[in-house]
């Protein structure tokens, strides 16, 4: 069997972009496959009684401004002149994340991945919105009005939350999370030590 990285994954974080940006090259170079599971990161964050960095890290001074430093450094080093923060940051990601799921069982994943992540850390559009999202997908030549409607199966719904209970049972506290094997990574920051492992 090849290697396998496992990325989980939520729209809604911009390291989650930024990840996806730089991690396909990596597992490329290490002739991995890499495999996107969608997982809500506010379900993540209930099962595991995580926050988010702005609640949790919001009063401590200097950290949410040396986090910002470090993402500047990140686009930086790789190159990342499209990606811009959301004006709409945080963004609820249910229709989108459904999407995600959707769009898998249909076989358009790697396009929907684009759009969506463009929609949202490119253009700064506000993509909890459903006709924004249409508008998104529609440029992109994919079926919006099949994929939305697809967010309401009931099947897509509840992979979604099957996908973000299994985040949890595998220890994941937060996204980006990374797996090799049974080796766990957090943060756009450890993909280094993501691609030694694959090359290990």
């Amino acid at each position: 069997m090849g290697k396998t990285v496992e990325f989980f994954f939520d729209f809604g974080s911009p390291n989650a972009y930024l990840a996806m940006q730089v991690l396909p090259d990596i597992a490329a170079r290490a002739g991995a496959e890499l495999k996107v599971s969608p997982a809500l990161l506010g379900g993540i964050f209930k099962i595991t009684g995580n926050q988010s960095p702005m609640t949790a890290f919001g009063a401590v001074q200097g950290k949410l401004a040396y986090e910002s430093l470090e993402t500047r450094r990140f686009v930086a080093r790789h190159g990342l002149t499209r990606f811009a923060q959301n004006p709409h940051f945080p963004v609820n990601t249910l229709l989108i994340m459904r999407g995600l799921v959707a769009a898998r069982r249909m076989g358009v994943e790697t396009a929907y991945l684009a759009a969506v992540l463009s929609g949202m850390w490119e253009q700064g559009l506000k993509m909890d919105d459903p006709e924004v999202v249409a508008g998104v997908l529609t440029t992109a030549g994919l079926d919006a009005k099949a994929l939305l409607e697809a967010t309401q199966d009931p099947d897509v719904k509840a992979e979604l939350m099957a996908g973000t209970e299994r985040a949890a049972t595998r220890g994941v506290f937060g996204i980006p999370t990374f797996f090799v094997g049974d080796e766990m990574f957090f943060g756009k920051d450890r993909l280094s030590q993501v691609e030694e492992e694959l090359n290990r």
